[in-house]
């Protein structure tokens, strides 16, 4: 059973904001470790903000051991009704450095909040005083953090953080979901546009398409998740790579399937063609806007070699179609 707020005594008091110090410390030093390599300007400030939390924790000791004694129970937020539950910190990290941010806004409001409830509860003197000083202080710690980020994020920091952004996107999220929506758009259309001119039928062409793009997402994200775990590349969690690039495989190859459901056969091939048309498209462009691949060169090497399948898929089914009728 968690304990209400209002029912702890100044040592408890005194015992919870000594643990939520430290946690604070930590989290801000696992912060700054998770990102000193990638953004050193940034960690820098967390660094700095791990340094005043470790200063508010002595502060609180020092008080605790003066009214107190040295013995200091273990209280911690979620002994407590009314403290946020945080998301946990390797979590935060993988969620970028944004996320970390904001986290910690979030953090340094609800103990200013804290300390200042507890202030006005407090009876003795010195605490109440030491209380409101802390109050004070997380107060400014967004301001300071607002300065940090001024001093230590110059134009120059600004840029190679948001190139540093730029680059671990497209490692871990463009390029795992190019090669999957390549590969779902591409390679499935030989299959389908077989089945679909050997048989000019509708369901049988659906299923065909259904089964090449649903195999090829699974095939797709397996071998991206078991390429590298992303350690010494970059690449990020495989799981999230594999995902990643499991469903945009999957997808490629149904936005061109799905016409079929269409109980008309010239119908439901000329909307598939129209799709697979906007899906080669589109991967010209995310070649374009992220691999800087020129836009004109891009659009002629997709489409060639979409083209061909495509031609390869209708030159099988058409074959295949004279030697089912024979």
């Amino acid at each position: 059973m968690k304990k209400r707020f209002k029912d702890l005594g100044e040592r408890e008091i005194l015992a919870l904001a000594v643990s939520l110090e430290e946690e604070h410390s930590r989290t801000y030093a696992d912060y700054a470790e998770s990102l000193k390599n990638d953004y050193p300007a940034t960690a820098e400030i967390f660094t700095h903000m791990q340094q005043e939390e470790s200063e508010h924790r002595r502060a609180l000791i020092e008080e605790y051991r003066k009214r107190f004694g040295e013995h200091i129970p273990l209280i911690r937020r979620e002994d407590v009704r009314g403290f946020i539950t945080p998301r946990p910190v390797w979590l935060m990290i993988k969620l970028g450095i944004n996320v970390m941010r904001r986290q910690a806004d979030v953090m340094e409001l609800e103990t200013r909040r804290f300390y200042e409830r507890a202030a006005a509860g407090a009876t003795d003197a010195g605490i109440r005083k030491l209380l409101i000083d802390l109050a004070e202080a997380e107060r400014k710690h967004s301001a300071i953090a607002e300065s940090l980020e001024a001093r230590h994020l110059g134009p120059d920091a600004r840029k190679e953080e948001a190139a540093t952004r730029r680059r671990l996107f497209v490692l871990q999220i463009v390029q795992p979901g190019l090669a999957g929506l390549m590969d779902g758009s591409i390679s499935t259309l030989a299959p389908l546009f077989a089945v679909a001119f050997a048989t000019r039928q509708d369901y049988a062409a659906f299923l065909a398409g259904l089964a090449t793009s649903v195999g090829a997402g699974i095939s797709m994200g397996f071998a991206e998740a078991l390429s590298d775990d992303g350690s010494l590349t970059g690449r990020g969690h495989p799981m999230t790579r594999g995902v990643v690039c499991g469903l945009m495989t999957a997808g490629g190859g149904l936005g061109h399937t799905m016409p079929y459901l269409i109980p008309q056969f010239h119908t439901a091939t000329s909307i598939a063609v129209v799709v697979v048309f906007f899906e080669l498209m589109a991967i010209s462009w995310i070649r374009y806007r992220f691999m800087d691949i020129p836009l004109w060169r891009s659009v002629r090497i997709v489409f060639a070699g979409g083209l061909l399948v495509f031609l390869a898929g209708v030159a099988i089914g058409l074959v295949g179609k004279v030697i089912l009728g024979g």
